[in-house]
């Protein structure tokens, strides 16, 4: 099984190797799409984690010794085709880069795969083709 998720840290478990415990102890996979950590505050990581289901569980139940809030993002984006007319001012907000544009056509292309769901294109998107949806 694949799934996105979000972990929130408490500040007091940052710097503690509770990511790499769930590879070494739970044999899961994971891509870190995007995190925000802070030695001082409670921090935040989006993963796509991915391994046996069996597995999945038995990480999840780890974090939550730790304290560590998970949440899996429900919620996807998507472009309306019809509406984008290829401006690129969501290209500049996507750190990810999962928005770029074709240089040889001059459109926008959308990589949902580098996606990680954090809405910036969507508030920027002057003509509104940017969307949300929940799964």
């Amino acid at each position: 099984m694949k799934k996105r998720m979000i972990l929130r840290f408490k500040r007091n478990t940052v710097d503690k190797p509770i990511v790499y415990r769930l590879v070494k102890d739970y044999d899961l996979i994971f891509n870190i799409l995007r995190a925000n950590f802070s030695p001082r505050a409670d921090s935040m990581m989006v993963m796509e984690i991915e391994g046996e289901e069996e597995n999945f569980r038995k990480g999840m139940e780890y974090l939550k010794t730790w304290n560590v809030d998970t949440e899996p993002i429900e919620q996807d984006i998507s472009r309306n085709e019809a509406r984008c007319v290829h401006c690129g001012v969501c290209t500049s907000v996507c750190t990810p880069e999962a928005l770029a544009i074709d240089r040889k056509t001059m459109k926008v292309i959308f990589n949902y795969e580098k996606c990680v769901a954090c809405e910036l294109c969507v508030k920027v998107c002057p003509v509104k083709a940017m969307n949300v949806f929940f799964d």
